[in-house]
């Protein structure tokens, strides 16, 4: 009987993990530790490969157990925690996971685990491809809990002051005035982080023509209108 069903479905393995994260989830509200969740996360979780999922769950309890007011949102089509502000996100990909601080930029890391993000999308804690590669638990959350406490204290990422970082974007005049000219991009744009908005301003000074700087300013305008980041194709959604 358990063979017959194996073999006709050829997706056991996938329910018993759908059917484990589904237990995880509520028993998490049950306990009072997961009282603020998004369906759009719930779905999220479930539509992503079979590696993917033990570890976004896992995250996400150990996001509402450091920060039991934490709210759950989607922005640029992946899961974001918010406690007066952004406090973390998470994404899944068709090779890996990534988790990343909102604010790790300026973040204490007396543990050494956070990874500087910039165009390769792995997130703080670097490629997770299965929970061995995660901190332990305690570690997580008290870095989860060092994000909640800058957004308390009503600490913001600091700007780079101009002529003297690196961190100063040279932003081409060609694409500040197809900003303005586009009132959602320019929104989704202002929301950015420094890498997000990084990784579009890089991809466009990298064309080797005119011609083409103009075709990746078009298609980043209309990227950013949709709300999307640069790397969004990477973003596993189905």
């Amino acid at each position: 009987m358990h063979a017959g069903y194996t073999a006709r479905s050829g997706h056991t393995a996938s329910y018993y993990v759908y059917f484990f994260l589904l237990k995880r989830y509520f028993y998490g509200v049950q306990q009072g530790t997961m009282t603020h969740t998004d369906k759009r996360i719930d779905a999220y979780i479930a539509r992503s490969a079979d590696f993917a999922q033990p570890i976004l769950a896992h995250l996400r309890a150990l996001v509402h157990k450091a920060c039991p007011d934490v709210t759950e949102t989607v922005k640029w089509g992946f899961p974001h925690f918010e406690y007066k502000g952004i406090i973390c996100s998470m994404a899944s990909f068709k090779q890996h996971c990534s988790f990343g601080f909102w604010k790790a930029s300026i973040m204490d890391d007396p543990n050494n685990i956070l990874e500087k993000v910039g165009k390769t999308s792995m997130g703080s804690l670097g490629a997770l491809t299965s929970k061995k590669d995660l901190p332990a638990d305690k570690i997580i959350i008290s870095y989860i809990k060092t994000a909640v406490r800058l957004n308390e204290e009503g600490i913001n990422l600091e700007k780079a002051k101009p002529g003297t970082s690196a961190k100063t974007l040279e932003v081409p005049d060609a694409f500040t005035k197809a900003l303005a000219k586009n009132k959602e991009a320019r929104k989704t744009y202002d929301a950015f982080s420094h890498s997000n908005k990084k990784e579009y301003i890089d991809w466009i000074n990298d064309a080797k023509t005119d011609a083409t700087r103009d075709k990746r300013i078009a298609t980043a305008i209309e990227w950013m209108a949709e709300g999307k980041i640069r790397h969004w194709k990477y973003i596993k959604t189905k």
